[in-house]
């Protein structure tokens, strides 16, 4: 069962490993976020260091076909966030994790 990891999961991990109070560990986890969102709205990439890369891209309007009436629809251009994991990651990843 696939399982999303919310800002509260990572509170309580931190929690958990360094005895700091609940809302301490949240307003860190709160402000990391927030660093990320920062920097992608400054610099448009943020790198972390044996993690990986975010990078926020435009993509452009385009014909679009909803699958279910397959009536054309304009898709707007807007801003994606894009991640990269580094290869680190990716190798801890691929030798540690099983595929279920």
């Amino acid at each position: 069962m696939k399982k999303n990891i919310t800002r509260d999961d990572i509170a309580n991990a931190i929690n958990v490993d360094f005895g700091l109070s609940k809302k301490d560990c949240l307003d860190i986890v709160n402000d990391i976020i927030d660093c990320i969102i920062l920097g992608l709205e400054n610099n448009k990439i943020v790198k972390i260091h044996n993690f990986g890369t975010f990078k926020l891209k435009r993509k452009q309007s385009r014909l679009g076909r909803n699958p279910k009436t397959k009536e054309e629809v304009i898709i707007k251009d807007r801003n994606v966030i894009t991640f990269k994991p580094s290869k680190g990651a990716l190798s801890y990843l691929n030798n540690n994790i099983k595929n279920e």
